[in-house]
């Protein structure tokens, strides 16, 4: 490996928003590599796509390869459950132009799967690295990266950087950007299973989403895949999701024996993958972008779970990143405060607004609300869907003010 390398763009992690910002790059014209911590193929959350990101992941190529993936199961909605009520959203009635549809994925093959597809496009990967320092120089950007395998140091220089680190979240420790998300911290506890539903009334074209019937701040996923397989988890204050053994299996069936409808479903349930735990999941950042680097996807700010917008927000983010560099390359004069940051920040504001919201309980009545207008239903639709930027959506431009309304006419 050599000790210096030379490139157009560096890339901090081959998640969803780096190599869909590296794939986008490339065919642009520009030399690009990627430095990942991981070796893929590796588990990760994040399973349940909205249909928003398709037109991302099309632009940059990799639509057919996720078709042809015979364990993605199509998805088209999301049901929820309460134990008292039951509904769902039909993303295919949806108020905004767009895909209605989608998948849900294992992120090992999914992230592999782009990541291979930016390696056939002659993007180069070096799996195993952890960068440690990053300086800013007048000509350029130096990164100083650790080989893992064998803890040799190399330094890449780059006129860019691009963070899609995750939650690693890289440039933001070593630059000092993070502060403290507004919501309370929270902990998921999940696992892989063999799922074996028999019930027949059970739609695997959508995720599950289940309200603990006592307490609407906890609540649960069920997302399967078309191998037999699914992801479980539940989501809770941190206080509810502990005992004295810290123990993560015991936590998750036994919150999970505390829904009617759930517990019926995985009956037969078999985990065949670690019950697994993440805590303080939600951050954010003082800045998305600075002198030479922007922030991608999670690296820049990480919502809570529960309307699956992880990998949206991290696709959107990479083709607006993209767009604005693509640009800057070219000699253009760019605002990337006004272009990205703002643009980008407009829908993370919708997704916040709703989280905000479905946690209060408000966003839950009007879920469950059995008699809206066809027209609201496709607003809410377009939202849960991944819509967050239509500005032709009222839920998008008012979204306090109108969900607001919208929760009171519920409730009475």
């Amino acid at each position: 490996m050599d000790s210096i390398i030379k490139t157009t763009v560096a890339i901090i992690g081959a998640g969803p928003s780096g190599s869909v910002a590296a794939a986008l790059l490339v065919k642009k014209g520009y030399q690009v590599v990627i430095l990942e911590r991981s070796v893929f193929p590796r588990f990760s959350i994040g399973e349940s796509l909205l249909p928003q990101s398709m037109e991302f992941l099309e632009k940059a190529g990799m639509f057919d390869e996720l078709a042809q993936e015979p364990s993605f199961q199509y998805k088209d909605g999301a049901a929820f459950n309460n134990d008292k009520l039951s509904t769902v959203v039909d993303f295919t009635k949806k108020f905004s132009k767009g895909y209605g549809t989608t998948y849900q994925v294992r992120r090992d093959k999914f992230d592999k799967i782009l990541a291979d597809k930016c390696e056939n496009l002659g993007v180069k990967i070096y799996y195993q690295t952890e960068v440690k320092e990053v300086k800013q120089k007048q000509e350029c950007v130096e990164l100083k990266v650790l080989s893992l395998p064998d803890s040799k140091y190399f330094t890449i220089k780059a006129d860019f950087i691009l963070d899609a680190s995750g939650y690693g979240r890289v440039l933001p420790r070593l630059l000092n950007l993070e502060y403290p998300s507004e919501f309370p911290v929270r902990k998921a506890c999940f696992c892989h299973i063999q799922d074996n539903i028999l019930d027949k009334k059970y739609d695997r074209d959508k995720i599950l989403i289940s309200v603990h019937p006592e307490h609407k701040d906890i609540w649960y996923w069920l997302i399967p895949f078309a191998d037999g397989k699914a992801s479980i988890g539940v989501v809770a204050r941190e206080e509810q999701l502990q005992n004295s053994d810290n123990d993560n299996n015991e936590i998750l069936w036994r919150l999970i024996s505390e829904m009617k409808h759930l517990n019926h479903l995985l009956k037969n349930a078999e985990v065949v993958s670690e019950v697994q735990s993440i805590s303080g999941y939600s951050a954010n950042v003082k800045s998305l972008h600075g002198e030479r680097y922007a922030l991608l996807g999670n690296a820049a700010e990480f919502l809570d779970p529960v309307f699956s917008s992880g990998v949206t927000i991290a696709v959107k983010s990479a083709y607006l990143a993209v767009e604005v560099l693509d640009r800057q390359f070219q000699g253009e004069i760019v605002d990337w405060e006004e272009e990205f940051s703002e643009p980008l920040s407009k829908g993370v504001e919708v997704f916040k607004t709703f989280v905000r919201f479905w946690y209060d309980g408000g966003l839950q009545d009007v879920i469950f609300k059995q008699k809206t207008s066809a027209k609201i239903k496709a607003m809410i639709s377009s939202i849960l869907a991944g819509y967050a930027w239509d500005e032709s959506n009222p839920f998008v431009t008012n979204k306090a003010r109108r969900l607001q309304t919208l929760i009171e006419l519920c409730r009475e």
